[in-house]
C-alpha cells in the first residue's frame, strides 16, 4: 500500500508545509502546524470540469419547502434550547467544564428516547461499567439503551451503520481518532477530521448526533474553531460545577433561536428542568435592603427576572476597585461615568462591587438602569421598594434608550407580583395596552432615573 502523503497546515493563517515546524513560516505563530490529509484535486488539467446532471442552479421560488420534523427529548428545557426538539440529521456540540453535567444530561436524554427510538451512547473516556454505574445511580437501568466503548472513528461509523440509531452520542470528540492520521487523539487534525467523518455520517444517515467537547481554561471549546462551524448547534454549560443550578445556552442554532437558556437543578437523581427560573434568581428579602434591584432580561424567546446587587463602599486605595460578576466590567465603568456627568452622582472615590444573583451572565444592555439604581441605592444606603422593577439601556449622552419586547417584560413582572416599573419612555404601553396592577414611570434622561430611584 502506498504511503499516504501528509501536509501540515497552520491553524492560524492556513498556510501549508510538507514538513512539520515549530513556527509557521508565513505568519510567525508558534505551535500552530497541524497534520492533515491533502485532498486530491479532481481537475489537474485546467479544463472545465464535467458537471453532474443532477446539479443545476435554482431560483428561491423553485426550492421545495419541507418542514423539519422535530422529536421531543422528554426534557423540556433541553427542547427549548434546541429550538423545539431534535431534528433528523442534526449535529449538536455540547461544551462545559469537567463535572458540570454533560454526560449526565445526555445519558438522561438517551434513556428518555430509548423507549421510542434506537439510541447509541459511544464513550471514549469511560468504560461501559462506569456508564452503567452512572445510569443506575440516576435510576435509568430499564430503558434498553445501547452502549459502545470505542475511540476509532472508522469502527464507530461502521458499527453505527449496522445498528442504525436515530440518536447517537459521542463522549467525547477529543478522544476519537482516525487511522488516516498518525497524530495523537485530541490534536487539531484528529479532532477536525474525526468530526468531519461523523458529521458526514449523520447527514447521510439522518442520525441526530451529539458531540461532547472539552473546554479550555478560558471557557471556550478546545480544538479548532472550525469545529463550531461544522455542526448545526453549539450549546454551552454555564455555572460552577459546585453549584446546584446549571444553565445551558445556545450560542449557535441553525434550527432555532440563539441565546436560548435552559435552566437545570442538579439533584441526586440527575438534572431536573426548572420550569420557573425567575424564582431562583430572586432573593426575596424579608425587608428592603440597600443595593438590590430587580430587572427583566430576555434570554432567547422568554423574559427572565434577575436580581442585580451592588455594594458601594468608601475606597482606601488610590485606585478604587470596580468588580463585576455576571455583567460587563467595562460597561460598569461607563455607566458610573454617565451617572457622574448626567446625574450628578460621583463615585470616583468609592469601591463598587456588582453581582447578579444565581450565577446567570447578562449579555444585553437592558440591565443598565438596574445596575445604576442598585449602585445609587447602596451609595445612599437607601433601599428601593421590593415591588419595583426596572429595565432600559443608558447611552453616553445620558438618554434612556428603549429595549426590545418591552410589553412582554412588563407582563412577566406583573405576573410575579411587581407593582411599580421604571422603564424608558419609548417602551411605555399605549392606553389600550396598559397592564393591570402595574404603575409605570417612564423616564427619558439619567437625571429622571436618579430622581425616580430617590423617590
Amino acid at each position: 500500500m502506498a504511503k499516504v502523503k501528509m501536509l501540515y497546515v497552520c491553524s492560524s493563517c492556513g498556510a501549508s508545509q510538507p514538513k512539520w515546524a515549530g513556527q509557521c513560516a508565513d505568519c510567525g505563530e508558534w505551535n500552530t502546524m497541524a497534520e492533515t490529509i491533502p485532498q486530491p484535486r479532481s481537475n489537474r488539467t485546467g479544463l472545465t470540469p464535467s458537471l453532474n446532471a443532477d446539479v443545476r442552479i435554482q431560483s428561491l421560488d423553485e426550492v421545495e419547502f419541507k418542514s423539519e420534523t422535530r422529536t421531543q427529548t422528554g426534557i423540556g428545557e433541553l427542547d427549548r434550547v434546541l429550538g423545539g426538539g431534535l431534528v433528523q440529521g442534526s449535529v449538536t456540540l455540547i461544551g462545559g467544564d469537567p463535572g458540570i453535567g454533560k454526560s449526565t444530561l445526555l445519558t438522561q436524554t438517551l434513556a428518555a428516547l430509548a423507549g421510542r427510538l434506537p439510541c447509541l451512547y459511544v464513550t471514549g473516556e469511560e468504560s461501559l461499567q462506569q456508564v452503567s454505574l452512572r445510569a443506575r445511580r440516576l435510576g435509568l437501568t430499564d430503558h434498553g439503551l445501547q452502549l459502545l466503548s470505542a475511540t476509532c472513528v472508522e469502527n464507530i461509523i461502521a458499527l453505527a451503520a449496522q445498528q442504525e440509531p436515530s440518536v447517537m452520542v459521542i463522549d467525547s470528540i477529543q478522544t476519537v481518532y482516525t487511522e488516516a492520521l498518525a497524530s495523537a487523539p485530541g490534536s487539531v487534525g484528529q479532532v477536525r477530521e474525526s468530526a468531519a467523518q461523523l458529521v458526514r455520517f449523520a447527514k447521510q444517515s439522518g442520525t441526530a448526533l451529539f458531540l461532547v467537547g472539552h473546554v479550555t481554561k478560558e471557557g471556550t471549546l478546545a480544538g479548532p474553531r472550525v469545529l463550531e462551524h461544522m455542526v448545526d448547534t453549539v450549546l454551552y454549560f454555564e455555572g460552577d460545577a459546585g453549584e446546584r443550578y446549571r444553565m445551558i445556552r445556545a450560542v449557535k442554532n441553525r434550527f432555532g433561536a440563539v441565546n436560548e437558556l435552559g435552566v437545570f437543578a442538579m439533584t441526586d437523581s440527575g438534572l431536573k428542568a426548572v420550569n420557573n427560573p425567575s424564582a431562583i434568581f430572586l432573593s426575596r428579602h424579608d425587608e428592603p435592603v440597600p443595593g438590590s434591584t430587580i430587572t427583566v432580561i430576555r434570554e432567547g424567546s422568554r423574559p427572565l427576572l434577575i436580581e442585580v446587587q451592588a455594594l458601594v463602599d468608601e475606597s482606601h486605595s488610590a485606585n478604587p476597585r470596580r468588580i463585576c460578576l455576571g455583567l460587563d466590567a467595562n460597561r460598569l465603568n461607563m455607566l458610573l461615568a454617565v451617572m457622574h456627568r448626567h446625574g450628578g452622582i460621583a463615585l470616583f472615590d468609592q469601591d463598587v462591587f456588582i453581582n447578579v444573583v444565581g450565577g446567570v451572565r447578562v449579555t444585553e444592555t437592558g440591565a443598565d438602569s438596574a445596575l445604576m439604581l442598585a449602585a445609587l441605592s447602596s451609595f445612599r444606603n437607601k433601599p428601593l421598594p421590593t415591588d419595583l422593577i426596572t429595565f432600559g439601556e443608558i447611552g453616553l449622552a445620558g438618554e434612556i434608550r428603549p429595549v426590545p419586547n418591552g410589553q412582554e417584560r412588563l407582563r412577566e413582572a406583573a405576573k410575579h407580583g411587581f407593582k411599580h416599573a421604571i422603564i424608558p419612555a419609548a417602551n411605555r404601553p399605549k392606553q389600550s395596552e396598559n397592564i393591570d396592577g402595574l404603575q409605570i414611570t417612564a423616564v427619558q434622561r439619567v437625571s429622571e432615573l436618579v430622581d425616580s430611584g430617590s423617590g
